[in-house]
């Protein structure tokens, strides 16, 4: 016993003295057992850097890539529909939500025609295989890529399809589960814009209407 209280006094100690006390002051940076992200290399703006030729630390985009929410012709618009930001505002188009209930259908504010209706649809799918496949799996089917690797199988949107056509989630509740994530998926709504998650919406009833489609087939 007497051993043991010893050995407390010096892990105590020793914690005491790496850590010190609560509110200490210290004119030595702190011990970092994990710097994360802490320390970066990077630039405040428009500070000078000689490592590159032109001795400038701000750098051009890099080819073939362009800022999030801005079109290559630099139009605020994508086949006509609107670019919108990514939260913020109240009502069915932000939150997928009327009241205290999901909504089902397309807001008002897509502004959607057959064309647009289109190119909302291809938007949906360019947006879902980036984000949302490795998980969710190209066809919507929950095999993606990460399931090979031990990671348990997500969410099916088209599990019991043919039981209850188009029904298991309204489209506000995809909208907001996009948005707000669920389970071991997380947020994404402060990544994709508000009108790419109704083009994920829009696409993933089209995967759903055409696993409907197959499965009717004699």
């Amino acid at each position: 016993m007497r051993y043991f209280f010893l050995a407390y006094v010096i892990i105590a100690l020793l914690v005491v003295g790496i850590f010190g006390w609560r509110g200490q002051k210290f004119a030595k940076p702190p011990l970092w057992v994990f710097q994360d992200m802490d320390v970066q290399d990077v630039l405040r703006a428009q500070q000078p850097d000689a490592f590159f030729a032109n001795g400038q630390g701000a750098r051009l985009p890099v080819a073939q890539t362009q800022p999030r929410g801005f079109n290559e012709d630099g139009s605020r618009e994508f086949g006509g529909i609107p670019e919108y930001e990514f939260g913020g505002g109240s009502g069915y188009y932000f939150t997928g939500q009327i009241g205290d209930y999901f909504g089902t259908g397309m807001p008002e504010e897509l502004k959607l025609t057959a064309d647009h209706a289109i190119a909302l649809i291809k938007r949906g799918q360019e947006v879902f295989t980036i984000t949302c496949a490795l998980c969710h799996g190209s066809a919507g089917d929950g095999q993606g890529i990460t399931s090979a690797y031990g990671v348990p199988v997500a969410a099916n949107p088209n599990a019991k399809l043919n039981a209850i056509p188009q029904t298991i989630y309204p489209d506000g509740r995809i909208f907001n589960t996009i948005t707000q994530g669920k389970g071991m998926m997380g947020a994404y709504g402060p990544n994709i814009p508000i009108r790419d998650r109704w083009a994920v919406v829009a696409y993933v009833r089209t995967l759903q209407a055409a696993k409907a489609g197959r499965s009717k087939d004699p």
